[in-house]
């Protein structure tokens, strides 16, 4: 395999290829390089055939995956206990990923949360309806409803959330996922508000799990990105789909989400902890009509997050509603913020303050969102790792704006 340039090339030839391929057999770099390399090199053709083939592991093309986004896809199947996983260009190319691979199809079915993230709605309802996939809606947190839905439809895959967005409900992973397997559905799992910190759906009956990696796996408001962990069989269909829809994630990208997973634990609980605060705080603040948080025993499903997830917390998103306002309201206190930020993602190390009417649920009717329980009150706080104090102090002079009239 050609290295540095013959010395006797002319100028243009060597800054082509000066510098380039340059190996270090005797070292190893403490924190894994970026390789934005699109093509690889072997030192034989018998080699670059077996890799092609398969039959051995390696990088070949960068559509096909990189050094980088594998080095993130061995810490993700480590942290989530799967026995590999594959690192994508979103949130949404993981869920669109992982139903595909599940054998979603033309004439099969779906069964989601009836409060499934808007994106996720969309695409069920939208794309995929329109290539003859049909999709069922439940209550999650009702077993005998989802059963019965289940021995109706016979789905192929079973769709949900650990915590929903943005009412925050938890689902029975390991409830769902007996129902679905007795049935022959694969069960998809979005982590995304939880991380393998907090809860591991694989360990409890779950097929595949997904993340926006966006969100709490970067942690810093500076990455787009998704992953999905299952067993080897299933990623190994989920990257050969991969290798022809094309939403790969560049190796920048998968450098900074690596990069965000070595502070998870310490940020995560950082997270839990504040939310927690603020979730008390707000649900005994005068201009708060009610808080969702599962940390809360008012909470209906606090009992079930606790035996889920044991003492490590109960997640950095916290939802509230003005005690009055409406959207006005709402748009006051968006206003008024100075230190939360109001922005339509989650789980960076600033606050992050959201209108899901506006947002992440903007794409469903007035009728559909009164439906699922989402108000035009409603507000969801992506809770930081700032000083607690401050985060309070800022929500208060925010709520004491927006009660005032417009």
């Amino acid at each position: 395999m050609p290295s540095e340039p013959p010395k006797d090339t002319g100028f243009a030839t060597r800054a082509v290829h000066a510098g380039e391929r340059t190996r270090h057999p005797d070292a190893i770099p403490v924190a894994s390089p970026i390789t934005p390399s699109v093509s690889y090199l072997y030192d034989s053709a018998v080699e670059l055939d077996a890799v092609l083939g398969g039959e051995h592991p390696g990088p070949v093309y960068a559509r096909y995956g990189t050094p980088t986004s594998a080095a993130l896809e061995t810490a993700i199947a480590a942290l989530e206990s799967a026995g590999a996983a594959l690192a994508v260009g979103s949130g949404m190319a993981a869920i669109h990923l992982a139903l595909l691979s599940a054998g979603v199809t033309t004439g099969s079915s779906v069964v989601a949360a009836q409060d499934s993230y808007g994106g996720s709605r969309s695409l069920l309802t939208n794309i995929l309806a329109s290539q003859g996939v049909t999709s069922y809606f439940v209550d999650m947190n009702d077993l005998e409803a989802l059963e019965s839905v289940l021995k109706d439809t016979h789905p192929t895959a079973v769709l949900v959330e650990t915590i929903s967005n943005p009412l925050l409900k938890v689902a029975n992973v390991p409830a769902i996922a007996e129902r679905a397997h007795a049935l022959g559905a694969e069960v998809i799992v979005d982590a995304t508000f939880t991380t393998p910190w907090l809860y591991r759906p694989l360990e409890t009956g779950a097929d595949y799990v997904i993340h926006s990696a966006t969100k709490y796996l970067g942690g810093h408001g500076d990455v787009t990105g998704g992953v999905i962990a299952a067993d080897q069989p299933r990623i190994q269909r989920a990257h050969e789909l991969l290798k022809l829809v094309g939403s790969i994630l560049g190796p920048q990208e998968a450098w900074l989400i690596l990069r965000g997973l070595k502070t998870l634990p310490l940020r995560m609980q950082r997270h839990c902890e504040n939310a927690l605060a603020i979730a008390r705080w707000l649900e005994g603040h005068p201009r708060v009509r009610r808080v969702y948080y599962p940390g809360l025993p008012s909470h209906p499903q606090h009992e079930l997050a606790s035996q889920l997830f044991g003492d490590r917390g109960y997640g950095g998103v916290v939802s509230f509603e003005l005690a009055q306002g409406g959207r006005p309201g709402v748009f006051r206190f968006l206003e008024a913020l100075r230190l939360i930020l109001p922005a339509t993602s989650l789980g960076d190390v600033y606050s992050l303050a959201s209108y899901p009417a506006m947002s992440s649920h903007r794409s469903l009717s007035p009728e559909e969102r009164s439906r699922l329980g989402i108000s035009d009150d409603l507000i969801r706080l992506s809770v930081g790792i700032e000083d607690v104090e401050d985060i309070q102090a800022d929500l208060d002079q925010a709520l004491y704006a927006a009660s005032k009239s417009a």
